[in-house]
């Protein structure tokens, strides 16, 4: 072997090196660009009603973008915004979370799950950020609990629902950026989730119990909407941040949805856990047990 063998790269440092670059190049092109001029510019051309536009922006986001359209309730849109807060057809979700249990809100793939031990939660490997900062102080009672963050990709459903029957008593809106929330993002922006914009959606189940749900706008979503509350005026369109409501749900209820892919944090408190099998990066769809109740010394 010559010097120069042993000094050469071996074949997974050079992988390794390939898709740091690629991860350095996706960040770069999606968080270094005007986001918020692109987000209203995409907001306004994803609801041009042209026929032949429509085609041709579904076909595009299609080809890169992992999009399944089998279960949609139908098969032509007016236009590529329509096709991004697709319906389902009837049975293509199902919701049958049992008493002691939480479902997930939304199709998602799992970024990080936990326990909630004390102010801070994973964001990433190695990085974390405040829940106290996130919620706007409304994390308190979920220290103890434990958390699960959903990132909605760009091709999937992105309407959320009700995790379990209850009655949404209050919604907060928090103006902010609109980082990406990909996995390059999540690496090297620190307090991503608590920097863009968001909203808090307090859920209190039957027996009083609060859940929390953090619905996190990024590129490209051009609004949150909440069926519930008003889906006419965009959150950041409301003339106050809070918003008091009585508003009964059923499991599986229509809650909301994004115009594109975006995050949806979950926090819930003890002695609610992560669902046996919930791991870091499964893919779960709407439905999906997500929590249920153990006991308090078992957390």
């Amino acid at each position: 072997m010559t010097a120069m063998d042993r000094t050469a790269p071996s074949p997974i440092a050079r992988v390794i090196a390939k898709l740091t670059a690629f991860e350095s190049l996706n960040y770069a092109a999606t968080n270094w660009l005007p986001r918020r001029t692109l987000t209203r510019a995409m907001g306004r051309f994803s609801k041009v009603e042209q026929p032949w536009i429509a085609r041709a922006s579904i076909a595009v986001w299609r080809t890169f973008s992992d999009v399944d359209l089998s279960d949609a309730a139908e098969t032509r849109w007016p236009s590529m915004h329509a096709c991004f807060i697709r319906r389902l057809r009837p049975g293509a979700r199902t919701f049958a979370a049992r008493a002691h249990q939480l479902a997930s809100p939304s199709d998602g793939i799992i970024v990080a799950s936990g326990r909630i031990d004390d102010d801070s939660i994973v964001q990433a490997k190695g990085k974390r950020y405040s829940v106290a900062e996130l919620t706007g102080g409304e994390g308190e009672a979920y220290l103890g609990g434990s958390f699960v963050t959903l990132r909605l990709t760009a091709g999937m459903y992105h309407r959320f629902h009700a995790p379990q029957d209850g009655r949404v008593d209050r919604v907060r809106y928090f103006p902010g950026d609109c980082f990406n929330v990909n996995p390059p993002a999540l690496k090297r922006v620190d307090r991503l989730y608590c920097r863009n914009e968001r909203a808090t959606v307090r859920l209190r189940l039957n027996d009083g119990t609060p859940v929390l749900l953090v619905p996190v706008a990024a590129i490209l979503v051009a609004a949150i909407r909440l069926t519930f509350l008003d889906t006419v005026r965009l959150l950041r369109e409301r003339a106050g941040p809070v918003a008091t409501c009585d508003a009964p749900l059923v499991q599986g209820d229509e809650m909301g949805w994004f115009e594109h892919g975006s995050t949806i944090v979950m926090l819930v408190p003890a002695p609610f856990v992560p669902a046996q099998g919930v791991a870091t990066g499964d893919r779960v769809r709407a439905g999906d047990v997500l929590f249920e109740r153990g006991m308090v010394e078992d957390i």
